[in-house]
């Protein structure tokens, strides 16, 4: 509890004991006795003003910010808010002699306030430490001496220094040290990470035990901690359907209860023996039960809940209306590559025509400007040092490989499709795994066998989404048929779609989108660049943080830090429960109002039940929307 809600409640306690003594005195007539003999007795009227004005005293230093809130919004176009009514309530319970009650309600209000504030506050805590990775500072050295600047002063370059249990401040490259990372805050596990020169480390990670020396790679700005702070200062923005099926139901609800409590309190007395008073009492209660609070606070604070439960397991949702979408979701789609796979391609095996090192020297030449894993396997591969003078042109074949002028020569280093479109003859693999097949002046070389391996625990992975309930998990991949299948089978996919171009995975997924029963989602997950336009068509895109590239996680609605696939049943599991409690809440909030005022209207509820129906509601519908920030 912060200073401020500390002395909140203080004041609160103060002004509830001087009520309740008031009360107390008033229901055992202690004070009336008194006055039949005390030198008050004499003074005209005493008995019959002087417990209002008793009353008067806590009801005023309770009221006042809601009476100057209420006014300032009258100008504000804000006219019928919870300011209003309360006052409106009060102001006429004081008129018409019901004072006791009239500051119950304004006590009670102040009371549901403060548990209001609460609740939010520690419904962010969560993102709040989350927010926390934010480097303060970061080490350079100028003229010998180390100086603590600004990171965002800090230019693409510079060579930083991180020392033992600092944060790391800025994406970069380890030139010189070696230490172990704790990626705790990011990813939410506390499994470190061991990082030496040449190694990649990312900004918002703590320095364990090592003096690091880092060469930055990007400014603060396109740092992995200022997109992380981005995305989380943002998630609040987008609100869910359910969210703003409130805001529209308040928006009608609202001037409606005010039209019937008008119309109680002046009808009533008009068309039957009830008294002017009586209709007034009514209006009130009306007016007490009509404010929309267990509503407004409790369905956003149970998504702001949701989305802090996720942060603390390293998964980030970008707004409650994608938790609510994750929550729908019964389909899920998965690139391979870098998703279901390492994404770390190695040479196999190589079948040469003649001479194996000239088939890897070829293609070593024809991949060397590329920056495509394959290309990059291919090029360890090649023990030959090679001079990529030779190559005078290289064009890359999307979907099929990449043609060469090598030592004015033309050469080929592609897929099976790609050597029969240029009429070369082959001698096919039948390993299973990506082939790369090799040509030079319509000369078939041989070809070289990569494979990519399963990640770690996959299988369980998938079988976690279907145990939640996931129907149909598909993966997408531009891998031939038999590479595909063989992932698939291992690990429990359900449908597999192969040798797909950047182009065919975007048709796809609409395909698969226009196939979806009404009311259930799709969710892609992928990491590459070229998945990027996937993920924005998908009614839930899904990226890995930790090796995903910016394209990816920019697009992307949830972001799996740690880049483990099974935290996908985790945030699903997470946003079921976050949609269950909100739709309670709204069931339970509008059942208990709907009752109270039908009881109010007849003339069968009071004060104090108005009075519960508006705060005791919004209490249990808080404390019930508080159970998402404890999703196990």
């Amino acid at each position: 509890m912060t200073k401020k809600q500390k002395k909140e409640r203080n004041y609160i306690i103060t002004m509830a004991v001087i009520f309740f003594a008031i009360l107390i005195v008033e229901k055992t007539g202690l004070l009336e006795q008194a006055l039949q003999t005390g030198v008050l007795s004499t003074v005209p009227g005493i008995q019959r003003w002087l417990f209002p004005v008793l009353y008067l005293i806590p009801y005023a230093l309770l009221a006042w910010e809601i009476l100057v809130g209420a006014f300032k919004n009258l100008f504000k176009g804000h006219v019928l808010d919870e300011d209003f009514l309360m006052a409106i309530a009060t102001v006429a319970a004081f008129a018409i002699g019901e004072c006791s009650e009239g500051v119950a309600a304004t006590l009670f209000f102040r009371i549901g306030e403060l548990f209001e504030d609460y609740a939010v506050n520690r419904s962010r805590q969560s993102i709040k430490d989350l927010m926390e990775i934010a480097p303060e500072y970061a080490n350079v050295e100028v003229d010998g001496e180390l100086q603590q600047v600004d990171p965002e002063d800090v230019e693409v370059g510079t060579l930083i220094i991180v020392k033992p249990g600092e944060k790391v401040p800025l994406d970069g490259i380890v030139e010189q040290g070696t230490s172990l990372l704790d990626t705790a805050a990011l990813t939410g596990e506390s499994v470190d990470r061991m990082v030496m020169p040449g190694d990649e480390i990312i900004s918002g990670c703590i320095n364990g035990n090592g003096l690091l020396h880092v060469r930055t790679t990007k400014g603060f700005e396109d740092s992995t901690v200022a997109k992380i702070l981005e995305l989380v200062e943002d998630a609040s923005s987008q609100k869910a359907p359910v969210e703003n099926f409130i805001t529209k139901f308040a928006k009608y609800y609202t001037p409606l209860v005010v039209i019937v409590a008008l119309a109680l309190a002046i009808i009533t007395p008009l068309a039957t023996e009830v008294a002017v008073s009586e209709g007034i009492r009514r209006a009130c209660i009306f007016l007490v039960v009509s404010c929309p609070c267990a509503l407004v606070i409790s369905v956003p604070l149970s998504f702001f809940g949701g989305i802090g439960a996720a942060s603390r397991r390293g998964i980030l949702v970008k707004g409650s209306n994608f938790m609510e979408a994750m929550a729908k979701t019964d389909t899920i789609v998965f690139d391979k590559t870098g998703t279901l796979t390492e994404g770390s391609f190695a040479v196999k095996a190589v079948w040469p025509k003649e001479k194996e090192e000239e088939v890897l020297k070829y293609a070593a030449l024809c991949e060397g400007f590329s920056n495509h894993p394959i290309a990059a396997s291919v090029s360890r591969a090649c023990v030959e040092h090679l001079n990529l003078d030779v190559v005078s042109s290289q064009e890359e074949l999307p979907g099929r490989g990449v043609k060469a002028i090598i030592n004015g020569k033309t050469c080929f280093a592609g897929n099976e499709k790609l050597m029969v479109e240029n009429g070369i003859r082959i001698t096919p693999c039948q390993e299973t795994g990506t082939v790369v097949y090799v040509s030079c002046e319509s000369e078939f070389l041989g070809w070289i066998l990569i494979a990519d391996s399963i990640k770690a625990d996959m299988k369980d992975s998938i079988e976690r989404l279907h145990a939640v309930g996931i129907k149909n998990i598909v993966m997408l991949t531009g891998d031939r048929e038999e590479i595909a299948e063989a992932v698939a089978d291992e690990i429990g996919i359900d449908q597999v779609y192969s040798e797909l171009l950047p182009a065919d995975k975007v048709a796809k997924v609409q395909e698969l989108l226009d196939k979806q029963a009404a009311g259930a989602k799709l969710a892609f997950a992928g990491d590459g660049i070229n998945d990027a336009p996937v993920i924005m068509r998908s009614d839930v895109g899904i990226a890995m943080g930790s090796m995903g590239s910016d394209a990816a996680i920019e697009a992307a609605d949830i972001v799996l830090m740690d880049d483990d696939i099974s935290k996908i049943a985790t945030i699903i599991k997470i946003a079921r429960k976050t949609l269950r409690i909100a739709n309670f809440n709204i069931v339970f909030a509008i059942g208990v109002k709907v009752v109270v005022l039908i009881l109010g209207a007849v003339g069968i509820a009071n004060m104090w039940l108005a009075i519960f129906a508006d705060v005791g509601v919004a209490i249990l519908a808080i404390l019930n929307a508080m159970r998402t920030m404890r999703i196990k």
